[in-house]
């Protein structure tokens, strides 16, 4: 949500005109993430007022796009809270700025709960459920792209920057999750289309009401459980400066029992959490490393922290053992 490209008033109200969206009567830069150029954009039509969010994709190309457009077009359609793209009259939705592939969403309602409590996080377990179901029949397909072959490929870019003991960690780690990879368990998991980056930002809440996830930009086919392991990683730890990254056990449990609760985790999805959880942190500091590293130019860029997904992936090494005791039967109960 930096802002690579920017864009003119004139440009976004011909677009807004081209969607039937109204007039466009503010465009403001969104800060927060880094991987597009996001703004908000309000107009009127017929004296009714709307929000919306302007995206500019700065690494993805047209090729890729439509999976994600339509992913979101799909579940909306399947009543799950996503903010679908506006189409123009010939019912496109991804369209063009300053040669740029471009789309518009509405704005959900609410704000994200940046300290989320136990019943924030059952609210995200049971509609992360509900989304793996409703997204099985999603006819397109495309790799996460943030995954493993991506890990493979960016580690060695990011070893220079890394003291030896960080070396020794994110070197050992990649070779245990391309052994976890190979593994019968793993090609057990039960599969389909995730969200893979379902951060608290990525959530919006009204009072206690979940009213939508958003920034599908790293969706992708794979599995069920990583998205899980995603969701653990930052809804049930604590993000001061102080925290070792260890998971906190009600939030967890809040979470993974109101998943079940909708979808029945399998045998091996309950045996390979562990190690998916790993496999979550592992990802999320790789591109952190990357993004501090070797920044791209933008206004409004903050690269994240990487040391918070390096605790967090230290924590899962030495907890695996532990962690297993909230995979059983009896500590996932219906929330």
């Amino acid at each position: 949500m930096a802002v690579y490209t920017e864009v003119a008033f004139a440009e976004a109200a011909a677009l807004l005109h081209t969607l039937d969206l109204g007039d466009l009567t503010e465009l403001r830069g969104i800060q927060g993430g880094i991987e597009n150029t996001n703004y908000f954009v309000t107009s009127e039509r017929e004296g009714v007022t709307q929000e919306h969010v302007l995206t500019v994709f700065e690494r993805l190309g047209f090729e890729q796009l439509p999976f994600y457009l339509h992913l979101m077009k799909f579940l909306a359609e399947r009543g799950i809270p996503v903010p679908a793209p506006a189409a123009d009259a010939q019912g496109e939705i991804l369209h063009t700025l300053q040669g740029k592939p471009a789309a518009v969403v509405a704005k959900l309602r609410g704000r994200s709960h940046l300290a989320p409590g136990v019943a924030e996080c059952e609210a995200v377990g049971t509609m992360l459920a509900r989304m793996h179901l409703a997204g099985r029949d999603f006819p397109k397909t495309q790799p996460n792209l943030r995954g493993l072959p991506w890990w493979n490929e960016t580690v060695p870019v990011v070893l220079p920057f890394l003291s030896a003991p960080q070396s020794a960690l994110i070197r050992s780690e990649l070779a245990y999750q391309n052994h976890v990879a190979r593994s019968p368990a793993y090609a057990a998991l039960p599969r389909g289309t995730i969200h893979a980056d379902l951060f608290r930002d990525n959530v919006m809440f009204e009072g206690e009401e979940l009213t939508g996830f958003f920034d599908f930009y790293f969706a992708g086919c794979d599995t069920f459980l990583f998205d899980i392991a995603v969701c653990l990683n930052d809804w049930c730890v604590l993000h001061d400066e102080d925290h070792d990254g260890s998971l906190d056990t009600p939030r967890s449990l809040a979470l993974l029992s109101a998943y079940q609760a909708v979808r029945t985790l399998s045998a091996a999805e309950r045996s390979l959490l562990p190690a998916l959880l790993r496999a979550g942190s592992l990802r999320f500091w790789i591109s952190r490393l990357w993004d501090l590293h070797l920044p791209r130019e933008a206004a409004m860029l903050q690269p994240h922290d990487p040391t918070h997904f390096e605790r967090v992936l230290r924590a899962r090494v030495r907890d695996t053992q532990a962690l297993s005791a909230l995979l059983r039967e009896d500590a996932l109960q219906p929330a």
